[in-house]
């Protein structure tokens, strides 16, 4: 994987762990030589991963609506910031620039992300290894409404396999690293 995508939140949480596993995110993909590329704010989780990286020598692409340009406060310490004009714009191209996925709290946009990437995997819309980096538990209600829609046949086992979870940044990593798609009809996207 030569570049990670992550979606997190414009906002630090409660929990000064979040803000402290966005960073050192950022700073492992940086000494993986791995190009991260997020929403493209400097406030919140955003920002912190995106210093991060930067801190170690990374490259860091940031992704923003014109519209938020000034609410989030446009990071303007990037290697590159791209603009587009919607949200929907936006997550297209975060997801097209990536070779990966993970997932940090967040609110309901890393959620409307989140389930966005992974809902384009099982329609085979793309290959990509899906990671969330389960920070101090805050996705285990998350995790067991998956367990129970999959026990419950709502949910193939094959497809709720394609998000990998971890409360480790290098396990999680690696687990992307060895990530095979699910076995299953011809791809109709693109890797």
């Amino acid at each position: 994987m030569k570049r990670i995508t992550v979606y997190c939140g414009s906002n630090d949480g409660l929990d000064p762990m979040y803000k402290a596993q966005a960073y050192l995110l950022g700073q492992t993909l940086a000494q993986r030589d791995i190009e991260l590329v997020y929403g493209g704010a400097q406030v919140g989780l955003m920002g912190a991963i995106a210093d991060g990286a930067l801190e170690q020598g990374g490259k860091v692409t940031g992704v923003l609506p014109n519209f938020l340009r000034n609410k989030e406060i446009a990071h303007r310490k990037l290697t590159e910031l791209l603009l587009v004009e919607t949200m929907s714009q936006r997550k297209i191209k975060i997801e097209d620039l990536a070779d990966g996925i993970i997932a940090l709290p967040g609110g309901y946009g890393t959620l409307d992300e989140l389930f966005e990437a992974l809902t384009n995997a099982q329609l085979q819309l793309h290959r990509k290894p899906i990671g969330l980096l389960n920070v101090q538990g805050f996705y285990d209600g998350l995790v067991q409404l998956l367990d129970t829609m999959t026990s419950r046949g709502l949910l193939r086992k094959n497809n709720r396999d394609m998000l990998l979870i971890s409360e480790d940044i290098e396990d999680l990593l690696d687990k992307m690293d060895r990530y095979e798609a699910p076995a299953g009809s011809k791809w109709i996207g693109k890797n």
